[in-house]
């Protein structure tokens, strides 16, 4: 038996999704590849990917209407990230994230970029979340980039 090529039938397919949308991986040579490699961790569960968007001096910020009892900002680092990510992951089967406009974007430096996009998640198609995501990036000395910071401004 002759080999060409290998071939992983649990590997996420790649190609064009619903609406003619294409998704496949990226480098991450820019923000805008982070944010499509998000799109894809989503949508195809895969918390490996998922890890590789996050600086290690990542935070979650997110508004809690429960603090204080009237409502205060919570946030939380990576390794938190991750695991409360990757138990989503694994409760849900479904996950469908649009990233919509840009609001704004700024560079903050030579390797530091912040990215405001509308968001609509949809999870399980049971829970909808739409609003805005805002987001800071980093680059390293090899060109990779990564969020440093996201927070979640949804509507609820």
């Amino acid at each position: 038996m002759l080999l060409v090529g290998c071939w992983n039938p649990f590997a996420p397919t790649e190609g064009v999704l619903e609406g003619g949308v294409s998704l496949t991986l990226t480098q991450q040579r820019n923000p805008d590849e982070v944010l499509q490699n998000f799109r894809y961790a989503y949508i195809y569960r895969d918390s490996l990917v998922y890890s590789e968007l996050f600086d290690t001096s990542f935070i979650f910020i997110y508004y809690d209407a429960d603090i204080g009892g009237t409502g205060g900002y919570g946030y939380w680092g990576r390794d938190t990230e991750l695991r409360t990510t990757g138990r989503l992951f694994r409760v849900f089967d479904n996950f469908t994230l649009v990233w919509n406009a840009t609001i704004a974007e700024d560079s903050l430096g030579v390797n530091e970029y912040s990215l405001t996009k509308t968001f609509d998640l949809s999870i399980g198609g049971n829970y909808f979340f739409s609003g805005n995501a805002v987001f800071d990036f980093i680059s390293d000395p090899e060109g990779t980039w990564r969020i440093t910071r996201w927070e979640d401004e949804s509507f609820f």
